[in-house]
């Protein structure tokens, strides 16, 4: 089977994971637990989660100038994801403060930082894009540099997988490039103004598209009348941070690999359950064994 080539278009951060019994409300203090500091971004964590799934991987993305930057760009390296194309800019990295409570649900706050200021694709960076068997993307970036590389793919016959993430609404011209579009319902309610009752919905904007429903599991639908739930995996939940980048990235790569998409988003359902098991979200992503372990394919 040919290792599958995928370029990951999107954001870096550093992670500071406080966890505590309850996630406090607004005005409150809540006494934690655990703290750690970790790589994120779903774009950096996506990349690093499409290699420990088994491709190999280049992240397009930005990083500043601080030690945040120089962390980030060593252990994105360190994971085996090839960093030659990503920027440094001058000013603070991105940052996100998650807060986790006692069953694993978070809550996020994004500072952007240097992933604003990630625009204008140099010609070796659309070189990649039209390289790779699959481009993975989010919205974590400027919005025009998600669609210039999403052009560049569909132009040389890349494949697209957009995460729709965070939710908000995405220009016409994005998505005529998606071939598979991955949301949540939150997600999807922005796009479609309909969420898990209507997945099918989603097919207004795009051909083919998964739904994510956490621990309620999946719903794959696509334009030739596919309308499929795909169970979660049962295991024990400790941190969902990492669940939809490991999902994401799996995807992309089962995809890639060549099997039918609905088989990949079982084997990608697979990977969202692996990745909940650990404290942290690029720490927690599974490594291909991890998901071939929890992996049940279909009867027959």
């Amino acid at each position: 089977m040919r290792q599958t080539r995928v370029v990951v278009v999107g954001s870096a951060n550093m992670d500071l994971v406080g966890t505590g019994p309850t996630l406090p409300r607004p005005g409150e203090t809540v006494l934690g637990s655990e703290f750690v500091m970790v790589p994120g971004g779903k774009g950096a964590n996506q990349a690093v989660a499409a290699v420990r799934a088994g491709a190999s991987c280049a992240f397009l993305g930005a990083l500043g100038s601080d030690s945040f930057g120089v962390t980030l760009r060593a252990r994105i390296t360190a994971a085996g994801v090839d960093t030659s194309q990503l920027r440094v800019v001058y000013g603070d990295s991105g940052v996100a403060l998650v807060m986790v409570n006692a069953v694993g649900e978070n809550t996020i706050l994004v500072t952007p930082g240097a992933n604003a200021a990630f625009t204008g694709l140099t010609e070796g960076e659309l070189h990649a894009v039209r390289e790779a068997d699959v481009l993975v993307a989010q919205l974590e970036i400027p919005v025009e540099t998600v669609t210039a590389a999403a052009v560049a793919a569909r132009a040389a016959g890349t494949r697209v997988i957009l995460n729709a993430a965070p939710a908000r609404q995405v220009p016409a011209e994005l998505l005529a490039t998606v071939d598979l579009l991955v949301v949540n319902e939150p997600e999807a309610q922005a796009l479609t103004g309909r969420g898990r009752e209507e997945p099918r919905a989603l097919l207004e904007q795009v051909s083919r598209a998964v739904l994510t429903l956490g621990g309620e599991g999946a719903w794959y639908v696509d334009r030739d009348g596919a309308s499929v739930h795909v169970p979660a995996v049962p295991v024990t939940v400790v941190d969902t941070t990492a669940a939809g980048d490991a999902f994401t990235a799996a995807l992309a790569v089962a995809w890639g690999e060549g099997r039918e998409v609905l088989d990949a988003v079982r084997w990608a359902a697979a990977a969202g359950a692996a990745g909940v098991r650990r404290l942290g979200a690029s720490v927690a992503l599974p490594r291909r064994a991890e998901i071939d372990e929890l992996y049940t394919p279909p009867a027959g």
